[in-house]
């Protein structure tokens, strides 16, 4: 009888040696073949995405900005409802993404950030987006609240006021950001040639 439970102990140690030593079938049996998981690269002082505001976008999902990392960024600020210069601005920012390289299509984002945190709802983005036919691969559309808008103008460097009728009168800049979210160049929208915005984002991109 003793020769028995002390096969049956051994017998236990061992399948539990055997337990412990496995793991969930989702995970590697060895731990040495797994590849480690890196760490995120800190972002640099300067990168734009250090704000620590929450936008939403047009398919309603919260959002930072640091989420725009990993590719450069052409970044403006608008209003949906605007009649006047926010249209050229938009028209001006898709003839300069068609006339792009086409190898660099896709790898280069388009980021409209509202003013009007009362009307630019979800919902008005995406109507916006569909009216100006902009794509959902390289174009971001973000509403956020007062307070994020201010600290981005500031950032940004664009002074905007809102009159009584709720329109805004702003300055027209835009902004060419690295992947990182570090401002490389900027540009007064009233100028006419793109063709040195052209050039940063190429460089950019080509890296």
């Amino acid at each position: 009888m003793k020769t028995k439970c002390i096969l049956a102990s051994a017998t236990l140690l061992l399948v539990a040696a055997a337990l412990a030593t496995e793991e969930p079938a989702t995970n590697c049996v060895h731990r040495s073949c797994c590849a480690p998981i890196e760490a995120a690269k800190p972002l640099a002082d300067k990168s734009l995405y250090q704000l620590d505001t929450i936008w939403t976008n047009d398919a309603g999902k919260t959002v930072k900005l640091d989420s725009l990392r990993g590719r450069p960024q052409v970044i403006a600020m608008f209003f949906a409802s605007c009649q006047y210069t926010c249209p050229l601005l938009v028209s001006r920012l898709k003839q300069l993404e068609a006339g792009l390289p086409a190898t660099f299509h896709g790898k280069v984002g388009f980021t409209l950030v509202s003013f009007d945190s009362q009307r630019d709802t979800p919902a008005a983005l995406q109507i916006y987006r569909t009216q100006h036919a902009l794509s959902t691969n390289s174009w971001t559309l973000l509403e956020g609240d007062a307070d994020g808008v201010l600290d981005l103008a500031a950032v940004l460097g664009v002074k905007f006021k809102q009159d009584t009728q709720g329109n805004f009168t702003h300055s027209n800049l835009i902004t060419l950001l690295n992947s990182e979210g570090e401002i490389v160049y900027q540009q007064v929208d009233l100028n006419p040639d793109d063709s040195n915005l052209a050039r940063r984002i190429e460089q950019l991109t080509a890296h």
